[in-house]
């Protein structure tokens, strides 16, 4: 048996409590980590609320990325070896002491990082990579626009998105979240408290790619701030999923304006996802050119409260609990 956290019933950070469960075993192609750490992510705190569910093949536990030992592989794994210290996407169930991942979905610890960064890059790497990069086809050069800057999704977006020579705009909701941003390589952070970042898209002659995770009536705004052939990527709606939406305008400027989940995605998907990250990504953490913007620790036992500090939105990057 393991500790881990379960959600007791759709609600608040209160019905999050520790349980005994069976440890997962592997199957063919997955691998069983000792979990070290758990990144804490909005998905989890959606699954928790009851709006969010499972795929019908993951484990109804939280948790969506986790650092650790692998101490046991299944059937035609080549890498990672038991023994091997490694961070993974996972399908579900890393608030717990042991979890089950597909061995594919498994990247290294970068050199000179500890386990309890790592266990902060998967879910907000694959989430950029697939849909900054993949997805909406960023390039040098471009004028890059992300949402919350400050998050988890946004310090990390920002990190490859300067890398990589986009020119980087990032909204936040104070001035220190915003000086965050400039210090990761944002060309303006813009508070969105004081400052509407149409007008200063459009000053700047709009923006080539947007990554949004507000919605509401971000929605409009964000088109009104794309440039010619600008682009716009959904990957979550804070402020709800629906505007009324005139496609007039999307037709004349020749916009693109899509979207993605990531857990839904099938494995050889995500698969393809971590092959990109370990050959693009992987050696800028190496290296120490990016690196995670960590926020606060939580013991696994006090999972509730992580999950408050997520929503209240005060968070500067990451969260983990602290779990083997």
């Amino acid at each position: 048996m393991m500790q881990a956290i379960e959600i007791t019933r759709p609600g608040g950070p209160e019905v999050l409590q520790l349980c005994e469960r069976p440890k997962p075993k592997a199957g063919p192609g997955e691998v069983i980590l000792r979990v070290a750490y758990a990144g804490v992510n909005r998905p989890d705190a959606l699954q928790r609320a009851g709006s969010y569910a499972p795929p019908p093949t993951a484990s109804p536990l939280p948790g969506l990325e986790a650092s650790g030992e692998v101490v046991a592989v299944g059937a035609g794994v080549g890498w990672p070896a038991v023994g091997d210290q490694v961070c993974a996407l996972l399908p579900g169930g890393g608030y717990a002491e042991y979890v089950m991942t597909p061995a594919a979905h498994c990247l290294p610890v970068p050199e000179g990082m500890g386990l309890k960064e790592a266990a902060c890059l998967p879910e907000t790497h694959f989430t950029v990579w697939s849909n900054v990069f993949m997805r909406g086809g960023l390039k040098a050069g471009e004028k890059f626009l992300v949402h919350g800057g400050s998050s988890g999704i946004g310090t990390t977006a920002i990190q490859l998105a300067h890398h990589f020579g986009a020119r980087v705009f990032a909204t936040a909701g104070s001035d220190d979240k915003c000086k965050v941003c400039t210090d990761l390589g944002a060309d303006r952070a813009i508070n969105y408290r004081d400052e509407d970042f149409v007008e200063i898209a459009k000053a700047e002659g709009g923006m080539d790619l947007i990554l949004d995770m507000v919605g509401g009536d971000y929605i409009n705004r964000n088109i009104r701030s794309l440039a010619l052939e600008g682009r716009m990527v959904h990957i979550a709606f804070l402020s709800g999923p629906k505007a009324e939406v005139n496609f007039a305008q999307i037709m004349a400027r020749r916009l693109t304006v899509t979207g993605s989940t990531l857990r839904p995605q099938s494995d050889q998907a995500k698969a393809v996802i971590a092959g990109q990250l370990r050959e693009k990504v992987w050696p800028l953490l190496d290296a120490g050119r990016i690196a995670p913007v960590m926020d606060s620790e939580f013991p696994l036992a006090d999972a509730a409260s992580a999950h408050a500090r997520i929503e209240s939105s005060g968070h500067i990057g990451k969260i983990v609990l602290k779990v083997g």
